[in-house]
């Protein structure tokens, strides 16, 4: 019997690259986003994530018909960036919920499932951004850094049941989440220009970035090949190297060699 994947976010970018991996190595697969359509890789289900009821109608309707999930990836997301203190608590609530809440939210439509079978893979999609906070990208590195708490201790939660969990931090992806950011430089002048020419620095390096391709072939090779999930991974060499710093240097220097990159 064919295994049954759920892929959130799966209509571009790297959730898309993930959908062609995954049907590539013999998975039935089935996409959740708002906007997309059925492919030769994947079903298409019209999902928000932010919407509970949608999201358990829909991970139902893939029980109904495949009589398994094996394997959720949860790519669901987009960001967006200014000053802090220029965002309104309505837009940060709405980053909150889509990147972390709705991610939250197919997880727990899953995991009845996964639990009842005594066994299944949920991947997180995080960012090297949930550890490194990068200035005037407040919000989506809180986003990102919850979606890393929250699975390590889901992790703990559901490992009796044979269920492991994961999030994967990822680095600089040329996709079209850059475009897609919702971006804001109000306060500016007070800050100098620094909104602007921090989002320029980040966006630049997003578009010399690997290609979704590369990414999402790194996640399904991580997340599959090994015998038991790590709570955390991160793809990329670079990054992987960023990673293991953080975990040696001083938090004040940390955060001075951010300012210099992307504050000053």
């Amino acid at each position: 019997m064919n295994k049954t994947a759920i892929v959130t976010g799966g209509s571009s970018g790297i959730g898309l690259a993930a959908v062609r991996e995954l049907a590539s190595k013999g998975y039935k697969v089935y996409e959740f986003s708002r906007h997309g359509e059925d492919t030769s890789a994947a079903v298409h289900i019209a999902v928000d994530v932010t919407d509970e009821d949608t999201v358990r109608k829909a991970v139902s309707e893939v029980v109904g018909r495949e009589k398994r999930i094996d394997l959720l990836i949860n790519c669901a997301g987009y960001g967006i960036s200014g000053a802090a203190e220029f965002t309104d608590s309505a837009e940060a609530s709405r980053q909150l919920s889509v990147n972390l809440i709705g991610t939250s939210n197919v997880c727990n439509a899953v995991i009845p499932y996964m639990r009842r079978m005594r066994r299944g893979r949920i991947v997180n999609i995080s960012s090297v951004a949930a550890v490194m906070p990068i200035p005037f990208q407040t919000w989506y590195s809180v986003s990102k850094s919850g979606v890393n708490t929250y699975t390590c201790a889901l992790a703990n939660e559901v490992r009796p049941f044979g269920i492991e969990v994961c999030a994967v931090m990822l680095g600089d992806t040329k996709t079209g989440f850059t475009a897609a950011r919702k971006r804001s430089v109000n306060g500016d002048e007070i800050y100098g220009g620094r909104i602007s020419r921090s989002v320029l620095v980040m966006e630049k390096d997003e578009q010399n970035g690997a290609s979704p391709e590369s990414v999402a072939k790194a996640v399904v090779r991580t997340t599959l090949s090994c015998g038991r999930l790590k709570p955390l991974y991160t793809v990329g060499a670079q990054y992987k190297a960023i990673c293991f710093l953080d975990r040696l240097v001083p938090v004040r220097f940390k955060n001075y060699i951010l300012y210099k990159i992307y504050g000053g």
